[in-house]
């Protein structure tokens, strides 16, 4: 039984980051609340050598958005990766969900063998589609959107699990 490549890309993603905007709403909630200074929250690191919170946010989006772009044949759009309050990140994942919801399931499906060239770092990487989505992008989204939410949680941000997974019933 073949699974539609956009139904297994398109609406986990955009539920991840759907629950990520609702972390990132108690996160902003929090710092009001307990008079701590957002940047403390946005410039948050697990350790030293890991990137901050915003860069968390800004990394689960640019995978997603690369993702939809490159299974359809299109270049990603590009972001500037200066957002530097909640309501910048907010706004992001705002424009990375209707980025997501502008993709027709056409464009998407069937695309388990196409070939993607990924540009990292000083080299591209070559992978199939279904490859592509199964061992980078869903991956990456979810490391970023669980380091967001560890960070935060580290840092006092009352949430748990069930803010992790959103409405799974």
């Amino acid at each position: 039984m073949s699974h539609s490549m956009y139904v297994v890309t398109v609406p986990p993603i955009i539920h991840s980051l759907t629950n990520l905007r609702a972390i990132l709403e108690k996160a902003a909630s929090h710092a009001e609340t307990k008079k701590i200074d957002p940047s403390v929250l946005i410039d948050a690191r697990l350790y030293p050598d890991m990137f901050p919170l915003s860069r968390q946010v800004q990394i689960a989006t640019d995978v997603a958005k690369g993702a939809v772009s490159r299974l359809a044949g299109l270049e990603p759009p590009k972001y500037e990766d200066n957002e530097a309050t909640f309501a910048e990140l907010l706004a992001r994942i705002d424009k990375t969900i209707a980025l997501l919801k502008s993709f027709k399931a056409e464009q998407i499906d069937e695309t388990e063998e196409k070939t993607i060239m990924l540009p990292m770092h000083d080299k591209t990487v070559e992978f199939k589609g279904l490859a592509y989505l199964t061992d980078f992008v869903l991956p990456n989204v979810y490391f970023h959107v669980t380091t967001a939410y560890a960070i935060l949680r580290h840092n006092g941000v009352e949430i748990g699990k069930h803010d992790f997974l959103g409405a799974i019933y």
